[in-house]
């Protein structure tokens, strides 16, 4: 009788320790419960992979915007919509009025604008899902000049400067940068 007792024993510590749900260790009618186990190498690499996703997938948005504002901006197109691609309010707001306030004055964007931006934080457990972004905007060769003569619109030179940015994910699936600033008085 105690062989047995030891024997029973013995299947339930081995259950419990591999986290194989057995049923009725005890006297054949009680459950016993899974323990919660920590994250085992295949969830932990699930959820990099996740996070390394929404990274490319938030970066893609980012470069995605600059491109699009650049365009619209050259073109005095605040209604372009490749800007609704990659942007989302109250960003796009914003973006499309500095487009329309340039062209009411008779200006338009010109020239190349050199990025490199990183990923500073990612929040997935947040909902909505977003990641924060960095970035070194080179806006040197980028100047805001008037479309009939060329000429650059004072106050508005370029450098170097510290940019910021959130991308959301969206309930459709989509990341959209929703947030994002200049910060002319962070050189970088």
């Amino acid at each position: 009788m105690r062989g047995r007792q030891l024997r029973r024993a013995a299947i339930c510590l081995l259950a419990v320790v591999t986290a194989v749900p057995v049923a009725a260790c005890a006297n054949g009618r009680e459950a016993v419960e899974r323990p919660t186990a920590a994250p085992d190498d295949g969830q932990r690499a699930a959820s990099d992979a996740e996070r390394r996703a929404a990274e490319k997938a938030a970066l893609d948005a980012y470069s995605g915007y600059l491109a699009a504002s650049r365009t619209a901006s050259g073109r005095s197109d605040p209604r372009a919509p490749e800007l609704s691609r990659f942007l989302a309010d109250p960003l796009l707001t914003r973006v499309q009025l500095s487009i329309r306030d340039a062209k009411e004055h008779g200006a338009v964007r010109t020239g190349t604008l050199k990025s490199d931006p990183t990923v500073t934080a990612v929040s997935l457990d947040a909902n909505p899902a977003t990641v924060e972004i960095q970035d070194c905007l080179d806006l040197t060769g980028y100047r805001l000049v008037y479309a009939k003569n060329k000429r650059v619109v004072p106050g508005s030179g370029g450098g170097r400067h510290l940019s910021t940015a959130t991308a959301t994910r969206y309930p459709d699936g989509r990341w959209l940068i929703n947030s994002g600033a200049l910060h002319r008085e962070q050189p970088c």
